[in-house]
C-alpha cells in the first residue's frame, strides 16, 4: 500500500508539473501568435500539442482520482486493469 501511495503521489506530481510547463510555453506561443498570420500558421501546430498535453493531464487526474476514490469505497486491492492504467501513467 505504501508504493502506492508513493505512486500515486508522483503521479500527480509529474502531471501538476507537466500541466505548468504547458501552461507557461502556451502562453507564450499565444502571445507571439497574436495579429502575425505567419507566426500563427508556424506556432499553431505547438499550440496544438501543448493544449493536447494539458488534456491528457486532465485524463490522467481522473484516472487517478477514479482508482483513489476505488481504493476509499471499498476494502478491496486495486485490479489488474487498475494498476496497469497506474503504470501507464507513471511511464508517460
Amino acid at each position: 500500500m505504501k508504493n502506492l501511495e508513493k505512486y500515486i503521489s508522483e503521479a500527480t506530481l509529474n502531471v501538476r508539473e507537466d500541466r505548468a510547463w504547458a501552461k507557461t510555453l502556451l502562453i507564450e506561443v499565444v502571445h507571439e501568435m497574436k495579429g502575425d498570420s505567419a507566426a500563427k500558421r508556424d506556432l499553431g501546430p505547438m499550440a496544438t500539442k501543448y493544449v493536447e498535453n494539458l488534456q491528457r493531464s486532465n485524463e490522467q487526474l481522473v484516472k487517478l482520482t477514479a482508482i483513489i476514490q476505488k481504493q476509499t469505497n471499498s476494502n478491496t486491492e486495486l485490479s489488474a486493469e487498475d494498476k496497469e492504467e497506474l503504470y501507464d501513467m507513471i511511464k508517460e
